[in-house]
């Protein structure tokens, strides 16, 4: 792996989708446990204001970017990515090298219906494809959480992948990692929507112009707006902060 960049607080791996899965694929091999993260604006905003959450994203062993806006501004801070490795786009690429390489994989998170048609539709689609198992995402209280926990870890999966909002994924796995004992845990926030068809992706144009956020804004605005208009205009006072740092 390349040294890591530090970019507004955060660790940032240097690393293209090849060799990110390349990454992956030692940790399993390794089979200790390893946690994922991608950030983004709207991560970046967060961590600024949450130091716990800025703690368990140093301390990920894998930490990619899902944004473009970040890839700028990390060439305009003079530490230039490689490429974007959407959180999507990972999901897809792992869950096809598990039906190649025989990996177990895990889902957990979302509605019950929609992880449930996630797990029918990779089955589908890779039928060498071995799930070790799928919960949903909605459980109360620390012994239910326990519960799911040892579920996901009796089922001794190679890859798991939570499907929950941040900072509660990230959160979850700080708290349980070691003891699922999963080689290599990612959140995927949405990705699970759209895996199945429930949400759409931006046209691949829009995705190369940076501007997927402003498609997932035109397909909910009332719900993003806060998120993307108020809350992450935090972004740019991060960026000038460092950028007058530099």
């Amino acid at each position: 792996m390349n040294a890591r960049i530090t970019l507004m607080g955060c660790a940032i791996d240097n690393l293209t989708m090849e060799e990110t899965l390349r990454t992956v694929e030692g940790f399993i091999e390794a089979g200790t446990p390893h946690q994922h993260v991608v950030v983004n604006v709207d991560k970046l905003v967060k961590a600024s204001r949450d130091a716990g959450l800025k703690r368990i994203i140093n301390d990920c062993a894998l930490v990619n970017v899902d944004g473009m806006p970040v890839v700028w501004a990390s060439r305009l801070l003079g530490k230039p990515l490689k490429e974007r490795v959407t959180g999507v786009d990972l999901f897809e690429a792992l869950m096809r090298r598990a039906a190649a390489r025989g990996w177990r994989v895990f889902l957990l998170g979302a509605q019950e219906e929609v992880v449930s048609q996630v797990a029918a539709t990779y089955q589908r689609k890779y039928p060498e494809l071995v799930l070790a198992g799928w919960h949903n995402g909605y459980w109360q209280g620390e012994q239910e959480e326990a519960q799911v926990v040892e579920r996901v870890r009796a089922a001794r999966p190679d890859l798991l992948f939570v499907a929950i909002s941040s900072p509660k994924k990230e959160e979850f796995l700080g708290r349980w990692q070691a003891a699922m004992r999963v080689p290599f845990a990612m959140g995927v926030g949405g990705t699970f929507d759209v895996a199945i068809g429930r949400v759409k992706r931006a046209p691949l144009w829009m995705q190369k112009a940076g501007l997927e956020w402003f498609y997932r804004f035109l397909q909910e605005p009332r719900r993003m707006f806060r998120r993307y208009f108020i809350e992450d205009v935090a972004f740019f006072w991060l960026f000038i902060k460092e950028f007058a740092h530099r």
